[in-house]
């Protein structure tokens, strides 16, 4: 197989981006040093915008599987992928009008805290050790495949850039905590597009055009988006993408802590759910970035494959081997695309760190050591940050030596992703699912009336679709204050350490089960 190596000029380039990713997490240590709280370090305070946040989402979901994989997928099998701008569209409306209001209104930093306000405390644990044995094993993966087709393609150091993937998300993790990462991700997510773009840009030129793209692609067959095959077997139909890719996604975007987490962040619901909609135009680029260099890939190569000539060895190695040949007598390029690359690493791990770090603390340290002053809170943050970095790390190394870890990973991805969604959709849709309370003790913000939206014509169906639930006519102005009410007292009482006469000032908190079963009064839909 032919190998190109980086010149001096591409490692200069790759290694600015860990530079100054490195740098965004010192300088907000040294900004934040004076708020030395856990609710800063792990949620910024709830004082975000949408803007960074919106940014930040859309690179830690958008890794560098999808950078050097989608292309490549387009490459072989066509311009399908497309419709998944189709499958975005929903999942970014169910994630912000069905399970964000719930999550932000509710007052919780661990999207399993709302498990145990509305089922119980086994079934919040169960669900967090699942989080994070499925998310170690993923980041895992995340880290090692794509330095593994860089290195057999551009000659790319594999455990250099594996190790330095690893230290330098934990090390602005570690520093500057949530906000660290939400403005690094924005930073990454520009370098991305950047990346993307001089691709497009390139590759176009070696194919004499971007019509000339357009004409190869059509001759090829690979521009036959929509095929309406109900045939599930098929590997790529408009059934396939439009709804298996929405349940996908809507199991990483609607109910995952890393997602939830920055949205929660925000300062207002509004800019959590503005967050969300601009987050849809930065998936809708890197779709359609991913799209056209898999379809130019296709124009320069559609007379020599590298894979089935031997000049590659796997499908997620035509990336690279493709920017190595549009690049080759332009220094520093190609080491921007590797940026491109591994942005898309970086974001994804220092989010899943992050999201680890809280979901442990949160759900694990408060519940053991529930007095903690804040000093020892953020510390303890800090240190899970970096025994999660190691972990993630780590599990790239095995990772190399066990194939079937590799597998197993995506297999526990898939099956952990869908029940973990039913899950979440069980309790926030249906009220008559409970735990030994019935309707009428289930707290109202913890349910969506979607059933409003089938019954609106009568008020007595609407009500008996409640199941009890004591959903009341309200403006959103008064839901959005008793919710709002309801979150201070959650806050304060898990900055007090949990304390049960805290605790009890919450409305709807049962002290000797500690589940919540509120009868509060708040709008419908």
């Amino acid at each position: 197989m032919e190998v190109k190596n980086f010149e001096a000029w591409d490692y200069v380039v790759f290694a600015g981006l860990f530079v100054i990713s490195s740098g965004i997490g010192v300088f907000f240590a040294i900004k934040e040093r004076k708020k030395a709280t856990s609710r800063e370090f792990l949620v910024g305070g709830r004082q975000m915008s949408f803007g960074p946040v919106a940014l930040s989402l859309t690179a830690s979901f958008m890794s560098a599987v999808t950078v050097l994989g989608t292309p490549a997928e387009v490459y072989r099998f066509g311009a399908s992928f497309l419709l998944f701008i189709i499958s975005y569209a929903f999942v970014i409306l169910f994630t912000s009008e069905l399970f964000l209001p719930v999550f932000y209104r509710s007052g919780i930093t661990s999207t399993y805290e709302y498990l145990q306000l509305r089922f119980n405390k086994i079934v919040r644990y169960a669900a967090t050790v699942i989080y994070i044995v499925q998310t170690i094993l993923y980041t895992g993966v995340v880290v090692y495949a794509p330095a593994l087709a860089l290195n057999q393609v551009t000659g790319f150091d594999l455990w250099g850039s594996v190790f330095a993937t690893g230290i330098v998300c934990t090390f602005y993790c570690s520093l500057g905590g949530l906000k660290a990462v939400v403005w690094t991700d924005a930073f990454q997510m520009v370098v991305m597009i950047v990346g993307f773009l001089t691709v497009l840009i390139q590759g176009s030129n070696h194919a004499g055009g971007f019509h000339n793209v357009l004409e190869h692609s059509r001759n090829g067959s690979r521009l036959n988006v929509v095929d309406f095959d109900v045939d599930p077997l098929r590997r790529h139909t408009f059934w396939t993408i439009t709804v298996g890719g929405t349940f996908t996604w809507l199991g990483i975007y609607g109910v995952n802590q890393s997602t939830i987490q920055r949205c929660i962040s925000c300062k207002t619901e509004k800019h959590a759910k503005l967050a969300l909609y601009f987050n849809l135009l930065g998936l809708w680029m890197i779709a359609v970035c991913a799209v056209f260099c898999g379809l130019i890939m296709y124009s320069n190569f559609k007379d020599c494959d590298p894979w089935t000539s031997g000049a590659i060895s796997a499908p997620d190695q035509l990336m690279p081997y493709f920017v190595m040949k549009i690049f080759d007598t332009m220094p520093g390029l190609p080491g921007l695309f590797v940026a491109c690359a591994f942005s898309g690493t970086l974001s994804t791990v220092a989010a899943s760190i992050n999201a680890l770090a809280t979901v442990t603390f949160e759900d694990f340290v408060k519940s053991c050591f529930p007095h903690l002053s804040d000093k020892k809170s953020t510390w303890i943050s800090k240190g899970l940050c970096l025994l999660f970095g190691i972990l993630c790390t780590s599990m790239a190394v095995v990772a190399s030596f066990m194939g079937s870890v590799v597998q197993a990973a995506l297999s526990i991805l898939g099956m952990c992703g869908g029940p973990m969604l039913g899950l979440f959709t069980l309790g926030i849709v249906f009220p008559f699912v409970n735990w030994k309370q019935r309707g009428e003790d289930v707290d109202p913000l913890l349910i969506r009336p979607v059933c409003n939206l089938f019954c609106f014509w009568s008020k007595k169906y609407k009500t008996l679709c409640w199941c009890g639930v004591q959903h009341e006519q309200k403006t959103e102005q008064d839901y959005l204050d008793s919710g709002s009410a309801r979150k201070q007292g959650v806050e304060s009482a898990l900055q007090n350490g949990l304390k049960q006469e805290s605790l009890a000032q919450i409305p709807g908190y049962n002290p000797e089960d500690k589940s919540n079963s509120v009868k509060e009064k708040t709008t419908h839909f």
